[in-house]
């Protein structure tokens, strides 16, 4: 099982997102240098979509700006396109991550693009990162979304997602992550998948899991991923975001939660807990009334609690 792993905090993209009020700027620049300060190695700071579509977003260049001053932190960004490409690598991000659907309904009716189209974009994307100096080119990945069933389609070939993955390494992308966009997945799912595109594509080229606790299954589908060698984990401060479908179970893995198991079981994520715990006032401060989820904040550290032995 993976010893140290990496958590990416999506919440300042895919957490805001997914709410109707606007964070102020000062807000998000407070949340992401609070959780640089508790160990956060990783942000997905923002996404680069049109301010018309997503006015959550239309700081984000400012937000890559800030976060790039923060020491020992890897600046992140979703992309939808060549034009969103373009202006992340203008920013300055270290990573970017394109979405991209493997069920085609979904991907027809979210950005009007089939397979074929997304694989045509996905490839002239690398091209754009490649001709960039050498030392300024971002860590270009692609999320294979709807991985693991799709609301519209209902269950995805894994096939068809092999296909696709190794379709879009052969565009010219760094890796893939698998992302479970709509809750479907259950750990016999995770191992499987995880299994045939590694053999499809290489161990190396699949190293981060999307997961959602939509059904209540997310920490048991990390710890699925952890079996296989997944070492970079998404999650949401506060479970802040993401697509619930049931009352009270939040779309994100909670971010506070995933750190407090993988520490007790003695996984180094490298994150200060009783930090990270106090980051989510910032959160409440800033979205008075949004629910925030977390077993962990709620509860509270154990008594005596230290990080157990690996």
């Amino acid at each position: 099982m993976t010893t140290s792993v990496t958590i990416s905090e999506v919440g300042p993209r895919d957490g805001l997102q997914s709410v109707d009020a606007v964070m102020l700027t000062r807000a998000k620049k407070a949340w992401i240098k609070a959780e640089a300060e508790a160990g956060v190695s990783e942000i997905e700071v923002g996404s680069f979509v049109p301010p018309s579509l997503l006015p959550q977003m239309a700081d984000t260049a400012e937000i890559v700006a800030y976060a790039k001053t923060l020491p020992n932190l890897d600046v992140v960004a979703l992309i939808p396109n060549l034009k969103g490409a373009e202006r992340a690598i203008a920013a300055g991000v270290d990573k970017m991550s394109i979405p991209f659907s493997m069920s085609e309904t979904h991907s027809i009716k979210n950005v009007r693009k089939d397979h074929p189209a997304m694989l045509a974009e996905i490839k002239a994307i690398a091209e754009l990162v490649a001709a960039q100096p050498e030392g300024q080119r971002p860590h270009f990945e692609v999320g294979l979304s709807t991985a693991f069933g799709c609301t519209i389609e209902g269950p995805v070939s894994e096939d068809q997602v092999a296909r696709l993955a190794e379709a879009a390494i052969e565009a010219g992308v760094a890796e893939v992550g698998l992302s479970d966009t709509t809750g479907y997945a259950n750990p016999a799912q995770v191992t499987r998948m995880v299994r045939q595109i590694k053999g499809t594509i290489g161990n190396d080229k699949l190293n981060t899991l999307h997961l959602h606790n939509t059904r209540g299954l997310g920490l048991a589908n990390v710890m699925a991923g952890l079996e296989e060698g997944i070492s970079t984990f998404d999650a949401s401060l506060g479970g802040l975001g993401g697509c619930p479908f049931a009352p009270g179970a939040s779309g994100n893995i909670v971010t506070e939660d995933l750190v407090f198991m993988l520490e007790a079981m003695g996984i180094d994520t490298g994150i200060n807990l009783d930090k990270l715990l106090k980051v989510r006032e910032i959160i409440a401060e800033a979205l008075p009334g949004e629910p925030l989820y977390g077993f962990t904040p709620d509860a509270g550290l154990p008594l005596g609690f230290e990080k157990a032995a690996a």
